[in-house]
């Protein structure tokens, strides 16, 4: 068996989807509660937990509409907010937040990194455009974290694949360097065959985020390898950056080795 929430199991092989989730949280919240934040996130399967809670997922985040009591289950937790009407959905017999709601409020409520991770995520698998967002903004006027929304509103981006992508262009923005291009091919005999997580084309310039979901094997590595030394026999900077490498002092050295790249004197 594994838990998937609080009081809520199921068997070992049983395969994670988006009904399953639902199902879990049918069984833990009342009728008049709303899902939201991250736990709206989680079933619009958006990820933004931590590590290590995606294997213990954090309480539910909630909230009860003005007029109903509070949840106060074990394994659940929330106040009360307003809502519009359009600012909820029925998912598989639940309220949730729609992606847009849950998008602009987790951009006001996380960290810098992890909202900016949220709200790409949320573009790229909803299709939610910066139009849209902006949009959206408008009714967060005076709220707290409006103004980090705002900021991440401008420089967010569907085209990233991964959380890892979106803290590597955040740390890159942050240290006052060029936004880069995302998903960028490079032609090999006029045929599109590399394509880089982020890219500077006019200088050559390419970084790469190794996460362990795609880069770990040996075969993967190896490939990895040899693009690698096909970018750099042809002229191109690449720089690697792993997770480990996204703390303070390793984004330092390696945005510095970025900006150097641009003018290699």
């Amino acid at each position: 068996m594994r838990r998937v929430l609080t009081g809520v199991y199921v068997g070992a092989d049983t395969p994670d989807t988006i009904q399953l989730r639902c199902q879990a949280a049918r069984l833990v919240v009342a009728p008049h509660v709303v899902l939201c934040d991250r736990t709206a996130a989680w079933i619009w399967g958006v990820d933004t937990f931590d590590y290590r809670e995606l294997e213990v997922l954090p309480p539910l985040e909630t909230w009860a509409l003005r007029g109903r009591g509070r949840v106060t289950r074990r394994g659940c937790a929330g106040g009360a907010r307003d809502l519009a009407p359009d600012d909820i959905v029925d998912v598989e017999g639940l309220q949730v937040t729609t992606p847009l709601r849950t998008s602009l409020d987790l951009a006001c409520r996380l960290s810098q990194r992890a909202g900016l991770a949220a709200v790409d995520g949320f573009m790229r698998d909803h299709g939610l455009t910066q139009d849209d967002l902006r949009r959206g903004l408008l009714r967060f006027r005076g709220r707290r974290g409006v103004v980090q929304a705002r900021a991440l509103v401008a420089v967010a981006d569907g085209r990233s694949e991964s959380n890892g992508e979106s803290w590597i262009r955040l740390a890159i923005i942050n240290a006052g360097l060029p936004v880069p291009e995302l998903q960028w091919w490079v032609d090999v005999d006029g045929a599109p065959t590399y394509r880089l997580d982020l890219a500077y084309p006019k200088h050559k310039i390419a970084v790469e985020y190794d996460g362990v979901a795609f880069h770990s094997t040996p075969e993967q590595r190896r490939h990895d390898r040899e693009r690698r030394e096909w970018l750099s026999d042809h002229g191109w900077t690449v720089i690697v950056v792993k997770r480990w490498m996204l703390t303070n002092a390793a984004v330092t050295e390696w945005t510095g080795r970025i900006a150097a790249a641009f003018d290699p004197r």
